[in-house]
């Protein structure tokens, strides 16, 4: 995937988009919106990029190589389909990683060129916007094993990137739109309610940029990633076979 031009050009636009989202959350806090940094303001907005980025990243994984017919050649070595597709989910979720590493330089640019405003505390880190990178990185692990899962359904890397979209905006969004819903206590759907908040993104983005921390979404969105990467290798060893 280091090769890949999707990679780069995932990068750059990813970088560019959360710069100007940066840039924009600082004229926020001028103003003197709230008592947030500009660091948890552009948090906030983390799932506009993955919704792009993640199946950039992902969608050659597995489907250029069934494409090219080097999986099959990759499966006849010793290594097995579930080796296969860790490394791929492991390579997509460093450069994840890597690439939200990269954001912190906006809060040391802004820190260094703006000394007037140095003073406050605000403008480089806090606690909640570190609790904000955390969440980041624990729900990444489910969305690059959404996209790696799209790329083995398929040859052609575009549908591979449709479908990881349309999946991650399933997960991200749908849960939130279904929240928005009147409630139905008591009736025959009232469990649904409960189980939109368990997986609702935007409801763990604030318990977490709170510096709330609960063990529920860790073990969800990790529990969900092994299993999206194990069905993954399901596929792909019945596809090689």
């Amino acid at each position: 995937m280091f090769i890949s031009p999707s990679t780069y050009i995932a990068a750059f636009l990813f970088l560019a988009f959360m710069g100007v989202i940066y840039l924009y959350s600082l004229i926020e806090v001028s103003r003197g919106a709230g008592d947030r940094s500009p660091t948890e303001i552009f948090l906030a907005a983390f799932w506009i990029p993955v919704l792009f980025m993640v199946p950039l990243l992902t969608m050659r994984s597995l489907s250029e190589e069934r494409r090219m017919g080097t999986l099959g050649t990759m499966m006849t070595t010793p290594v097995t389909a579930f080796e296969i597709v860790l490394s791929k989910f492991l390579a997509a979720y460093f450069f994840y990683a890597l690439l939200w590493a990269m954001t912190l330089a906006f809060p040391l640019t802004a820190f260094f060129y703006l000394p007037q405003a140095a003073a406050d505390s605000r403008l480089l880190f806090s606690e909640r916007a570190a609790a904000g990178y955390l969440f980041v990185l624990v729900s990444g692990a489910m969305y690059v094993s959404i996209g790696v899962f799209a790329s083995s359904l398929t040859r052609t890397t575009f549908v591979a990137g449709m479908l990881s979209f349309g999946m991650l905006f399933l997960a991200i969004v749908g849960a939130g739109l279904v929240s928005k819903f009147p409630a139905d206590p008591g009736g025959a759907l009232s469990w649904v309610e409960p189980a939109v908040s368990y997986v609702d993104t935007f409801r763990h983005l604030d318990e977490f940029s709170g510096a709330l921390l609960d063990t529920r979404p860790f073990f969800f969105y990790l529990s969900t990633a092994a299993v999206f990467v194990a069905f993954t290798s399901l596929i792909t060893e019945s596809k090689s076979a």
